[in-house]
């Protein structure tokens, strides 16, 4: 079986990290699948959204010891930059929305694999765990980046610090992700909001999140020039012209993505 799974529906692109007997832990196989369903579905115009969720009861325990030990520098160099950093630009260069569906633990990097995603949605048997430090490594996979823009400086010191696990009610209080469903409603409710993106102007959203990669880099002068840049690329697609349309003519706009 395959370490990644891509099933592709109703302009979802629906991704399952598939190794459900080590909690979908990472490995160089899977960091490879991954990166290149991640390119097809950034590259199929009738991928709309992408809806990333693990396999069994865990969304990504992060890395696999067993593949990690006693490693090199030139082991760890290759490592974070092959299999996490490469990921991780790939999720917030692709101009999508990407939804981290977190179905139960994510630990270490696959916390953070779920942070940069665009909107996080957890069960309620969900947790997160920043468990760098439990084996006196840092955290990578952007969560010294993503995190404290989420949580707070301190907050996120602490968590990284300390591993202290965090469930997902707590995490959806601090910030760290959207909402938080009953376990027997999850499924069913995460991916209505996949859905429901996907149906949405894409290429709006897409500039929507270019300009989000870049607000904590510029000054407000500096956004407020790209935002001007951005919006006549915006109104220059068909996704405008037929969502002015539709309020003119009262009716439900029906946008194709372009």
């Amino acid at each position: 079986m395959s370490t990644v799974l891509l099933h592709k529906e109703n302009g979802v692109g629906y991704i399952t990290l598939n190794r459900p007997e080590t909690y979908n832990s990472y490995n160089r196989d899977m960091a490879l699948t991954l990166q290149s369903i991640l390119d097809e579905c950034d590259k199929d115009p009738e991928v709309r959204c992408v809806y990333l969720t693990g396999a069994g009861k865990g969304f990504c325990s992060g890395q696999d010891l067993s593949e990690a030990m006693n490693p090199s520098a030139e082991d760890f160099e290759r490592m974070v930059r092959e299999h996490y950093n490469a990921t991780i630009m790939r999720i917030r260069n692709m101009e999508k929305p990407v939804i981290a569906a977190v179905n139960g633990v994510a630990a270490g990097a696959g916390a953070n694999l779920a942070l940069a995603c665009d909107i996080v949605l957890a069960n309620q048997s969900a947790s997160f765990m920043q468990a760098f430090s439990k084996i006196g490594l840092i955290p990578d996979s952007g969560g010294t980046y993503f995190l404290p823009r989420l949580v707070g400086m301190q907050r996120a010191a602490a968590l990284m610090m300390t591993a202290e696990k965090v469930g997902a009610a707590d995490a959806v209080a601090m910030g760290m992700a959207y909402k938080c469903y009953a376990d027997d409603v999850f499924e069913v409710e995460s991916k209505k909001m996949a859905m429901t993106l996907a149906q949405m102007p894409t290429k709006g959203i897409g500039l929507t999140k270019r300009l989000l990669n870049s607000t904590y880099d510029n000054s407000l002068e500096e956004q407020l020039a790209m935002e001007k840049s951005v919006q006549i690329q915006a109104g220059a697609t068909d996704d405008f012209r037929e969502g002015v349309a539709a309020f003119l003519e009262k009716r439900k706009p029906v946008f194709k993505g372009k």
